[in-house]
């Protein structure tokens, strides 16, 4: 039984879930997202619920956003609200802490302030710029930020695709 245990904390540190540690808690160095952290206790299914809904929600909105895309400032909102709640969802599974934590990563700090900017600026041009073109130019770059933020989650994968790139856009022969 004891070997059960182990292998099902192992899992849970592959997903990303934490880990029950015996410690005793300091309430001296505890912050804001540790009290946050600690107030989001749900079971692991409860997780994998949230996680399920979140993530399907994300798609659907993804994809009934296709059916709008003529109508640029429906399909910005659509599509944003989409990677949102998609983004969400992951949050479900290694918590909110360890989310903020993986984005402000060094390593994907710049790919995390442009696309969570790139969302941003898509909603303001949506709502209060009502510009189509801007809000599709947004979308575009919101798209392009979201691949190379999911990218930065895979080791190597952002220098193949710009390798890749460069040997595809190379105008020497």
């Amino acid at each position: 039984m004891d070997k059960m245990s182990r292998v099902l904390e192992r899992a849970k540190m592959v997903v990303g879930m934490e880990v029950d540690e015996e410690g005793a808690d300091d309430g001296a160095n505890s912050s804001f997202l540790d009290d946050f952290n600690r107030q989001c206790t749900l079971s692991t299914k409860q997780r994998l619920y949230g996680f399920a809904a979140c993530l399907f929600v994300g798609l659907a909105c993804t994809f009934l956003s296709m059916f709008v895309f003529f109508n640029p400032i429906k399909f910005g909102i659509t599509f944003t609200f989409g990677n949102l709640c998609a983004l969400g969802s992951t949050a479900f599974l290694i918590g909110p802490k360890r989310q903020l934590v993986m984005m402000l990563d060094p390593v994907r700090i710049y790919a995390t302030a442009i696309y969570l900017a790139s969302l941003i600026m898509a909603l303001f041009c949506a709502f209060y710029v009502h510009n189509k073109a801007l809000t599709l130019l947004a979308v575009i770059l919101e798209f392009c930020a979201l691949v190379w933020y999911s990218l930065s989650y895979i080791p190597f994968a952002r220098s193949m695709v710009t390798k890749a790139m460069v040997a595809c856009f190379d105008t020497e022969f």
